[in-house]
């Protein structure tokens, strides 16, 4: 097995910044991966004590389909955060500063529209991951598994619908969903894989259109009986791996 995409997602929900390669540490994520996000009003997160939330007290596609028009790039040398919407507006702000935080959040919120509830906040709290999981977490998905979903399906099912970190190849469909509590050796990383990733409406949303065109959830279910594509591994062993590293499962 190969790494054949490797993707960060430095605001969540918003744009796939692909990568050549990462340096992950034990206990880590992707390093710049869901480092930032806009909290809801009624989120009640408090960045001077960060705690996980659920990822609808954010914005999120599971909730503002629109925001997958938007487009972003950060450059975590200098803080940089680009944003720019369908209709040319735009903001570039230091995402580092709390003024920068605050023209970004504003921005955001005026797209949102009536999406918003209380007052939104651009958040960026040193450490802390905004995933979708307690623990943070490295996801992979097979493509042959999307291969076998999008025949069976008979339609493309564009992978940026899923927003895993890595997608690999080289194994059977369906085969990583064995691999529950197993090791993966990752390029020069250690990874245990946790937990299958359970789909949700997010996977509606056409990343291309910013339209609910398509419904993974009740498809996965119909044809597979489940609802899930796709594993999270933590780190075990920090390290470095690559596009075209190669992914082996180590023996027990």
């Amino acid at each position: 097995m190969r790494i054949e995409y490797l993707y960060r997602y430095p605001v969540k929900g918003l744009t796939a910044e692909a990568l050549e390669s990462a340096e992950v540490e034990t206990g880590g994520c992707i390093p710049w991966d869901r480092a930032f996000a806009l909290a809801q009003g009624d989120a009640g997160f408090d960045p001077q004590h960060p705690q996980w939330r659920q990822k609808s007290n954010f914005m999120c596609l599971m909730k503002n389909a629109g925001i997958a028009t938007l487009f972003s790039f950060f450059e975590p040398r200098t803080g940089m955060l680009a944003i720019r919407a369908p209709d040319g507006s735009s903001v570039v702000e230091n995402a580092f500063t709390e003024s920068g935080r605050a023209s970004l959040g504003a921005f955001l919120a005026g797209y949102l529209g009536e999406e918003t509830r209380g007052t939104p906040r651009f958040h960026h709290v040193p450490g802390h991951s905004f995933c979708g999981q307690r623990q943070k977490v490295v996801s992979l998905i097979n493509l042959a598994s999307l291969r076998d979903f999008e025949a069976k399906v008979g339609a493309r099912r564009h992978r940026r619908r899923f927003r895993a970190n890595i997608w690999f190849s080289g194994a059977a469909p369906w085969s990583e969903r064995n691999w529950i509590g197993q090791q993966l050796q990752v390029g020069g990383a250690v990874l245990r894989v946790v937990k299958p990733i359970t789909r949700c409406a997010a996977t509606e949303v056409n990343p291309e259109t910013g339209q609910r065109d398509a419904d993974p959830v009740a498809e996965l279910r119909g044809l597979y009986d489940h609802i899930e594509l796709g594993v999270h591994a933590a780190v075990i062993e920090g390290g470095r791996f690559a596009v075209g590293d190669a992914i082996e499962v180590l023996p027990e």
